[in-house]
């Protein structure tokens, strides 16, 4: 791979960082690196790989004179709207890790290892899916191609990183029994049924995300699909027991092949000896880790099973950089 130029926005915010961090274990050369963030990170000294990088002001003004490969994207909706155009301007291609493009139809919507196919060096601008989306991409996938999906349920159990560093902060605090600032209920010792603003039909935009999302990533448009989003007090690390229902009858045995042979899946699944998915073991790991799979008691075209991945690597920063990758591997010329 050649060496890149680099930029991140929103370098020290927990999936910024997390950016470097993968950066820098991936191998990925770089040859310039701009970190960005707001102004009252401005001048902030950042250490990468034993060279001090001090971060700069997102505005115009600290674009336009670059020259920029890849702008790495985790600064929110808002800002990746007004600040994504100027980095096209300069011909970089733009990795947004919010939910900014998602729904667009002309911005593709990556899981690489999923729906890499579909990208080309035309697509300067390309969404990074949901944290708890990405997680169930790859598995549903191969399900998919075996039995051809009709409908999936999610129920989620989602840490409080996936809040950044305010779900984190708000944890700590209610540990100590002092009020939340962020989650509108204390979540030490509680499960909140609330990710996300409401919308219409009572649903979160979390589970609305995820829903829409599905359909995008696996060329569904028709999959009936839904939604339970549940934020735990737990740090680090997405849950999801996923419900399938598909047109053909599920053999167990090509489940367990075709998992098994998934690119960046593991199955942990040997209940006799209470062998199945943690958050703990998917920490600081990029897989996905799959369990508990077994086939409806009463219909066998239907089939559960419980995911889970860390939100920050996987299903953030590492996604990010692995659509990195695939373009550069297999789209970029030297």
């Amino acid at each position: 791979m050649r060496k890149l130029n680099i930029a991140i926005v929103g370098a020290t915010g927990l999936v910024g960082s997390t950016f470097l961090k993968i950066l820098k274990e991936r191998k990925i050369k770089i040859n310039n690196l701009y970190l960005y963030a707001s102004e009252k990170s401005e001048n902030k000294i950042i250490n990468f790989k034993n060279k001090e990088y001090k971060v700069l002001r997102l505005s115009p003004e600290n674009i336009i004179d670059k020259q920029i490969d890849y702008a790495l994207f985790s600064a929110g909706e808002k800002v990746s709207k007004e600040y994504a155009q100027f980095f096209v301007k300069i011909n970089a291609t733009v990795i947004d890790n919010s939910s900014a493009f998602r729904m667009d139809d002309s911005v593709p919507l990556i899981v690489p290892e999923v729906n890499g196919k579909i990208l080309t060096t035309e697509n300067k601008i390309i969404a990074n899916p949901n944290c708890s989306t990405i997680q169930c991409m790859q598995p549903l996938k191969v399900l998919n191609d075996l039995f051809k999906l009709k409908r999936v349920d999610y129920s989620t159990y989602q840490a409080v990183s996936g809040s950044g560093i305010k779900g984190i902060s708000d944890l700590k605090l209610t540990r100590e029994n002092k009020k939340p600032k962020f989650y509108p209920y204390p979540i030490v010792d509680n499960c909140l049924p609330h990710i996300g603003d409401f919308v219409d039909g009572n649903y979160t935009k979390e589970e609305v995300k995820m829903i829409n999302e599905t359909k995008k990533i696996l060329g569904l448009k028709n999959l009936q699909a839904s939604a339970t989003c549940v934020r735990v007090p737990i740090i680090n690390s997405h849950s999801v027991e996923i419900d399938m229902e598909f047109k053909k009858p599920v053999d167990l045995n090509k489940v367990y092949n075709a998992l098994n042979m998934a690119e960046e899946v593991i199955v942990l699944d040997d209940v006799k000896h209470n062998v199945y998915p943690l958050a703990s073991l998917a920490t600081g790991n990029d897989e996905v880790f799959v369990g508990r799979i077994r086939l409806d008691k009463f219909d066998r075209k239907k089939l559960h099973m419980f995911t889970v991945a860390d939100n920050i690597r996987k299903g953030a920063a590492t996604n990010a950089v692995e659509i990195l990758e695939y373009i550069e591997n297999n789209l970029v010329t030297d």
